[in-house]
């Protein structure tokens, strides 16, 4: 029964998205088209559509549009060069300091307002144009940009881990938001490793010193909007708070900080916010609904299992085993967004992880980097096409700068797969 309810699901769900059908329908349609070889057209209407239905009735759903919504002010809130300010503090004597400068700046952004495209834009727009005059190659400058951007969907908040979490059947967010954050750490931190090593071999130049009495203004500055990163995770971590009422907190304090701390916005682009808020919510559920139609599909036709089996008959190595996922989901990054990547392939994937022993918060992690290199990876990353477009370099100048960290994610994607005490050591310490 697998292998005809996989031709089918297969191939219905690639004619529709070929033909421009949206993708939660195609999904639909294909999970009702495979459940039809094995109960009537009205049963596997009414049975999708109750699953449908069930997967949103999830009190956890509601931390998606709080976040979402912060994300959306923060955004518009005039933060990032206060952010940059900061970031030359933290990384402004390494070699390639504007450089280092960049990458700092968007994990921090990237953390607070949980975009990739958005730290790609707002902290790259004010960091590629400085590092230009200051003699970087322009495709390094892009390139430092695009790589680091995406550290933002590893640190905490994250949509991701959310959705994740959901279709994985309850794995802890708190969790995931700790390890995540661990592996978003490393992800930056190799980043700057290898800048250092490259800005010195070209000779870049070192910014100056920052006097203690401008420190003090910058540091006074940011604090405000670094804040919420400590709220959030440290509310997490110490379990005052869960991620909803983390999210809550999120929505109230970016509030504050965009109209009244900063008052970088006014309160009557609040409709226009929520407005944005409600349309991404929508695609995001609409997803996911469309994601539990597609499990139940699989479960009832025994396709997982049968991808299980036929992985598992290849070799029960977990190095093998993990090796081939991580080939998997990043050729999958290449060509498909995070969101409806993480819906179709959990259901498939986390089985087969748990079979030679991975915690299903670790291969989330695992998961969700992948996805994250994907961003930045042609034919279809986005983050490469935001990142090349504000650097104002070709896409292919960007993809050639690129190379080295392309090299040194996937190093640091085998340590985050095969060493989890790495990204674990975390969650693990507060029990979780």
């Amino acid at each position: 029964m697998s292998g005809p309810a996989s031709l089918i699901l297969i191939s219905v769900f690639g004619v529709l998205t070929a033909l421009g059908i949206p993708l939660a329908l195609s999904i639909t349609a294909a999970a009702i088209a495979a459940v039809l070889l094995v109960v009537p057209f009205d049963m596997a209407l009414f049975t999708s559509a109750q699953k449908m239905l069930a997967s949103l009735d999830s009190f956890s759903l509601l931390a998606v549009p709080f976040f979402i919504l912060s994300g959306v002010i923060m955004n518009s809130g005039g933060i990032a060069v206060r952010l940059v300010d900061f970031a030359k503090l933290i990384a402004g004597r390494i070699p390639g300091s504007l450089a280092q400068t960049n990458i700092a700046g968007n994990m921090l952004f990237g953390a607070i307002s949980g975009s990739a495209i958005a730290a790609s834009t707002s902290i790259g727009g004010v960091m590629v144009p400085m590092q230009k005059r200051e003699g970087y190659d322009p495709g390094f400058a892009a390139a430092v940009n695009i790589a680091s951007a995406p550290t933002g969907m590893l640190i905490p908040p994250s949509t991701a881990f959310i959705i994740y979490s959901l279709v994985a059947g309850g794995a802890s967010i708190a969790a995931l938001f700790m390890a995540g954050a661990m592996a978003g750490l490393m992800w930056g931190l190799g980043m700057m490793i290898l800048t250092g090593v490259i800005a010195r071999r070209s000779g870049w130049p070192v910014a100056g010193r920052i006097g203690m009495q401008d420190a003090v203004r910058v540091i006074g500055r940011a604090i405000p909007s670094l804040m919420l990163i400590v709220f959030i995770i440290g509310g997490i971590m110490l379990g005052i708070v869960t991620a909803v009422e983390a999210s809550g907190i999120a929505v109230i304090y970016t509030m504050l900080l965009a109209f009244v701390i900063h008052r970088t916005v006014p309160l009557r682009a609040l409709p226009g916010f929520l407005m944005e808020t409600v349309q991404m919510t929508g695609t995001i559920m609409l997803l996911l609904a469309a994601s539990a139609a597609l499990s139940f599909a699989m479960a009832f036709t025994g396709i997982p299992a049968a991808v299980t089996a036929l992985i598992l008959a290849i070799s029960d190595n977990p190095i093998l085993v993990m090796l081939i996922i991580n080939i998997v989901l990043l050729v999958v990054g290449c060509f498909m967004d995070m969101g409806p990547a993480i819906l179709i392939f959990t259901p498939i994937l986390l089985p087969i992880a748990q079979k030679v022993g991975y915690d299903p918060v670790h291969f989330g992690v695992i998961m969700i980097f992948n996805l994250a290199i994907g961003t930045i990876t042609p034919p279809v990353g986005t983050g490469l096409f935001v990142g090349a477009g504000v650097a104002r370099v070709r896409v292919e100048t960007a993809v050639r700068a690129l190379g080295p960290f392309y090299l040194l994610l996937l190093a640091v994607l085998l340590l985050v797969t095969y060493v989890p005490a790495l990204t674990m050591w975390l969650p693990r310490q507060f029990g979780l």
